[in-house]
This record gives structure tokens, C-alpha cells and sequence, in this order.
């Protein structure tokens, strides 16, 4: 039962992380049923009376009142050599197919059937359920029956035929569109998306290669490098983002504020196909200058994508310019000193996931992994943590761009979860309290 429940809420979080889509599906479903349904011709229903005898069988006893098998009467009533006398007789102009499914039998009562028929026009309907109704006494009361005789009466011919407004027409057309809609929508996303495994919860980020995540931060990449340029010298972070940056900062023991003292570096990698996350190091570099430490971010050789091919040249063209406390360097070799009166420096670098290699990245004191929330997998992840470790890196942390607005998680690190918590109040006992008047 647990399993069935996890794999029904992960099917409800599938299809609610693609809503724009499935709502798109059921909108098609309820517009275009509604537009059918609205185009067709009114359709009028006609309906007869007829009394039946009670069965040979029917017993009374205990004020039981015998009943009808309307089933057995409708197979009857829509039974081919019926329905080919109501043809020959009324002259209907439909085909047999045609008929059997415009005709319907209810109960109307203890012993009374009720034979309906749909036609285009009210006189069409009426003639056709007339028909039929005399057809239908006549076989059952023929003495050819091969069920036997059986007595039966026309108790009210069809005589006005009703259709159902046009506005209702409507709402029932939209309703079934909308469920149709939904039950595709619900089988399209599961069919496209259900085996998405691409980690969406920072939990399951840090799980997937045992390392905490330590801030999750909004972030997207400029897509040529006058936006990264604007980035560098005008961009300034949200308070909450570069405070939590800061605090990632503290958790490294790097300089994260203005008169810290000593020197650091870090490494941020990021996977090529992930564009967001490529802006999470040099998010980390502007937030820490505008903190009031001398930062340099220094730009490694990078997989060639758009973005980061922006991003080098943005870097080259800012190399040599300083602003504030920001210096901006480019570099293609594995070794980099600490720029002179730089108290941090920030390398940021692109791997590939499907064979990363880091022996040729820049080195860095501390190397942290740079992931979007829903873009990578635990394979890749994995397999750069495989490849850092074979190039004498540990992954130190992660940073997330891009949490999910609904996940709660802390990404592993005891030190963030506590910072959530809530004290509840202590409540005394055993104080003596002393009022005077």
C-alpha cells in the first residue's frame, strides 16, 4: 500500500511539475468537444409506453411488487427482425446500424417500459419511436415468438418529442471534454516525463555523491557576453541570495566578509548542458566583492557552449579592469596563482557529463559542484565526482540554482536544518511570585 501511495504522489508531482502542459491538454479537450458538440444538429427525443404482464414466475408475497427484466426488453427491442419491420413499415430512411443506436429502453414503472428514439427533427423522433413500439407488440405478442406468446399493450403512444437546450448541450460537452482532456493529459505526461530522473529535491542532490548542498540560490546565464559583462560590474545580488552565499562562504572557512583576513580560493564547477547553474560562480565572486573582499574570478578553459563561450569573452574583454573590488581573469592553464591583494579567488569551469575531465580545469583550495534543481542526474553527478576524485579534487559542496518553490528539504546539512527550527517556549513551574496591595 505505501508503494502504491509513493508511486501515486510522484505521479501527482509529475504531472503537477508540468502543468502548463496538461492544463494546455485539457483546455484542446474542453474547447474542441465543446466546438463539436456545439456545431451538431439539435437532437430530439421521442418516447412510448408500454405495459408488459407480470412473469409467469413473479411472486407477490412480502408486498413485493413484480418487476420487469429491462434488459431482456431491451434486446428484444433493438433485436434485427424488430427493428427491420419498424423499417419496412414507417419507411424511416435509416440504415439498421443506424437505428439501433438511436433507440434506448428504460423502466417507467413496476410493469411499464419506456422506448425511446432520437431523430434530427420532432416528427422524426415520434414516427420512430412509434414504430418500433408497434413493431416491438407485435413481435411479442405474435404467436411465432420463439420465447412464446406474451400479452402486452401500448399504454401511451410518442406523441411530443423534447431536445435538450443548447446551453446545457454545452456545459455537458465542456465537462466531458475537460475529463477526456484530463485523462490524456494525465497518460501523455506520465508517458513523456514519468521516468524523468533528473533530481529535482536538494536532498536528493546531496545524496546522489554524499555531498551537502550549501545554498540554493536563484540564477540564470546571460546568453552573450554583454549580459555577462552587465553581470560583472552592474548586477546586484538579492539579499537573500548573497547572504546565503556568504554564509556558504563561512562554511568553507574562505574569507566571507570585509577584514576576514587571509586568502582563499574555490573552484565552482557546473556541467555543460546545465546553462543556469554556469552563473552560479560568478554570482559567488560579484556577491563576495560587493561584501568588501577583494575577489578575483578567473574564467578555466570550459566546454564549448554558447554561454560559456559568452562568458570567455566577456572575461577577456573585462581582464585588466578593475572594479571595486572585483578583478576579472581568464586563464587555459591548470595552475593558477593568487592575483596579488586578492583576498579570494573564485575559478569557474564547465565539465562534460558524459566524460568529464578535470585534469586540464584550474585548481582551486576548494571545489565546489554548481547544479539547477531538475537539470542533471545522479549518473552524471556521479561521474564528476568520480572524475574529480581521479584528479586529486574532493567535491567539498554544492551550490543549487534554482530550488524548487516547494522543496523543503536542507540538502543535508545539519548546520541549515537547525537554523530553520523553531524554539517552542519553556514553560517555569516552581517560582514563587509575591503580590503586595
Amino acid at each position: 500500500m505505501s508503494g502504491q501511495a509513493l508511486d501515486l504522489k510522484r505521479s501527482a508531482t509529475t504531472v503537477w511539475r508540468h502543468k502548463i502542459v496538461a492544463g494546455t491538454i485539457v483546455a484542446l479537450g474542453l474547447i474542441g468537444n465543446t466546438v463539436y458538440f456545439a456545431a451538431q444538429p439539435q437532437v430530439y427525443t421521442a418516447s412510448a409506453l408500454v405495459v408488459l404482464p407480470p412473469p409467469l414466475n413473479a411472486s407477490t408475497a412480502g408486498g413485493q411488487t413484480p418487476s420487469v427484466n429491462v434488459s431482456t426488453q431491451s434486446v428484444v427491442v433493438t433485436s434485427v427482425p424488430v427493428l427491420l419491420a419498424a423499417l419496412r413499415t414507417a419507411d424511416l430512411s435509416v440504415s439498421l446500424a443506424a437505428l439501433q443506436h438511436r433507440i434506448t429502453v428504460a423502466e417507467a414503472g413496476s410493469l411499464t417500459i419506456s422506448i425511446s428514439a432520437q431523430g434530427e427533427t420532432a416528427q422524426q423522433a415520434e414516427r420512430t419511436a412509434n414504430a418500433v413500439t408497434r413493431s416491438y407488440i407485435a413481435y411479442i405478442t405474435a404467436a411465432s415468438n420463439p420465447a412464446g406468446q406474451q400479452p402486452a399493450e401500448l399504454l401511451q403512444p410518442a406523441a411530443t418529442a423534447i431536445a435538450k437546450p443548447r446551453t446545457t448541450r454545452v456545459y455537458e460537452a465542456a465537462a466531458s471534454g475537460a475529463a477526456a482532456g484530463a485523462l490524456v493529459a494525465f497518460i501523455a505526461v506520465l508517458a513523456i516525463w514519468g521516468n524523468d530522473r533528473r533530481l529535482r529535491k536538494r536532498d536528493a542532490i546531496a545524496d546522489s555523491i554524499g555531498v551537502p548542498v550549501l545554498a540554493g540560490v536563484r540564477a540564470s546565464s546571460p546568453a552573450d557576453a554583454a549580459g555577462w559583462t552587465r553581470l560583472f560590474w552592474h548586477c546586484e545580488p538579492r539579499a537573500g541570495d548573497a547572504w546565503l552565499l556568504q554564509r556558504a562562504l563561512r562554511e568553507l572557512g574562505l574569507p566571507w566578509q570585509a577584514g576576514h583576513g587571509g586568502a582563499g580560493s574555490v573552484a565552482v564547477l557546473s556541467l555543460s548542458p546545465d546553462r543556469a547553474a554556469l552563473a552560479l560562480g560568478p554570482q559567488l565572486a560579484v556577491s563576495a566583492a560587493g561584501q568588501g573582499i577583494p575577489t578575483a574570478l578567473v574564467i578555466g578553459p570550459c566546454q564549448a557552449t554558447r554561454e560559456a563561450t559568452a562568458l570567455r569573452a566577456a572575461g577577456g574583454a573585462a581582464t585588466g579592469q578593475d572594479a571595486g573590488n572585483l578583478r576579472v581573469l581568464v586563464t587555459n592553464h591548470e595552475d593558477i596563482s593568487q592575483p596579488p591583494a586578492q583576498a579570494l579567488t573564485v575559478v569557474v569551469d564547465v565539465v562534460s557529463p558524459q566524460a568529464p575531465r578535470l585534469a586540464g580545469t584550474p585548481r582551486a583550495d576548494v571545489t565546489l559542484l554548481a547544479v539547477t534543481a531538475g537539470a542533471v542526474t545522479a549518473k552524471q553527478l556521479v561521474r564528476v565526482a568520480a572524475a574529480a576524485a581521479g584528479a586529486g579534487r574532493t567535491i567539498a559542496g554544492i551550490l543549487v540554482a534554482n530550488p524548487e518553490s516547494g522543496d523543503q528539504t536542507t540538502g543535508r546539512l545539519p548546520q541549515l536544518a537547525r537554523l530553520d527550527q523553531h524554539q517552542t517556549p519553556t514553560r517555569m513551574v516552581g517560582l514563587v511570585t509575591e503580590s503586595r496591595r
